[in-house]
């Protein structure tokens, strides 16, 4: 359960950051995603980053139970998940980058995803089982 806590104080703050700088600015948001899917070292270094960050979150937290705590178990499963995409097919990101600017919504759906994830491991995470 320490391990638990440990990582929801970290990725709780870290979801609410990124999907509130996100919603704020979101026509930021969208020339960020255009600018990254351009340039294919930043693409893979962001799968190696992803990867990395997933393996150590299973390495430490992977716990199938029916609670929160499996929130992050399955965080670190799409890092894992969403490594390997960067680093295999890092060619195909320019497509999802047009579906963000023509269906912002999409977009704006994912980050209210994050922000809900946030919320939710930051209050376990600092607040205990509420």
């Amino acid at each position: 359960m320490e391990t638990s806590i440990f990582l929801a104080k970290i990725l709780g703050p870290y979801c609410l950051i990124v999907a509130l700088g996100g919603l704020f600015n979101l026509k930021a948001y969208q020339r960020v995603i255009d600018e990254f899917t351009a340039n294919a070292a930043i693409i893979y270094l962001s799968g190696i980053m992803a990867l990395l960050f997933g393996l150590l979150i299973l390495q430490y937290h992977h716990i199938w139970v029916f609670n929160w705590r499996v929130i992050i178990t399955i965080l670190g499963w799409v890092g894992i998940i969403k490594g390997v995409y960067l680093i295999f097919f890092h060619g195909s990101l320019p497509p999802v980058a047009k579906f963000y600017q023509k269906y912002p919504l999409f977009l704006a759906s994912h980050l209210i995803l994050a922000l809900v994830l946030g919320v939710v491991l930051t209050a376990f995470g600092y607040f205990g089982e509420i």
